[in-house]
């Protein structure tokens, strides 16, 4: 994996492609500003701004402004679409599964699917939050496509153990997840320590 200089901020790129769960990569946007030592490179499609739109309430300048750099989606001579740009990682989140079609097919025909093909070939880290269901045959086709090929395939799929209270707590673990996976620090992280079960013996039980 080629990564930057250890002294210069992490570079990562974000996108956000036209399935539901914008929420996510906005999320993951704030989380990474308020790290301080992450610079953020956001593409984001035509379809993912509809659904920004509709599930958030967010224009276009609100949610760039979340970013370091943003690149329009058809802009296929931006900086992250060279192998020279130098970054660590990429997340596309939510990851649609025409997204997720272009990367397993390396059709690179929009700065999303160039951006992730740049991943692959560079062997850097591609973290794909595919959001769909029920999947068929050529949708986990192309997850394995993607996996063969080096990427990570990463639903965003609520966890309960961590008991969370509120729809943000479930967003935060998942996106805690993902920042985990960039390799990226964050000790206020929840960890899992073991299951809290009680000591119980039977009468009479040794």
């Amino acid at each position: 994996m080629h990564l930057v200089p250890s002294s210069a901020p992490k570079r990562i790129v974000v996108a956000i492609s036209g399935a539901s769960g914008a929420v996510y990569g906005v999320r993951l946007l704030q989380v990474l500003r308020e790290m301080g030592d992450v610079q953020t490179h956001l593409t984001v499609s035509d379809a993912g701004f509809l659904n920004l739109r509709q599930e958030l309430d967010m224009d276009r300048a609100q949610v760039e402004a979340l970013a370091d750099v943003a690149y329009p989606v058809h802009d296929v001579g931006a900086a992250i679409a060279s192998g020279s740009f130098q970054c660590d990682g990429m997340v596309v989140a939510p990851c649609s599964m025409r997204t997720l079609a272009a990367v397993a097919l390396g059709l690179s025909d929009n700065l999303i699917a160039r951006a992730a093909d740049v991943m692959l070939k560079e062997r850097r880290r591609l973290i794909l939050m595919v959001r769909e269901t029920p999947l068929n045959l050529a949708h986990l086709r192309n997850m394995t496509s993607v996996t063969e090929m080096g990427g990570i395939i990463f639903p965003p799929l609520p966890s309960f153990y961590h008991r969370p209270q509120t729809l943000a707590d479930m967003i935060d673990h998942t996106v805690s997840r993902v920042v985990d996976l960039l390799g990226l620090p964050q000790p206020q992280a929840p960890r899992w320590h073991g299951l809290k079960v009680a000591a119980q013996s039977e009468p009479g039980a040794d």
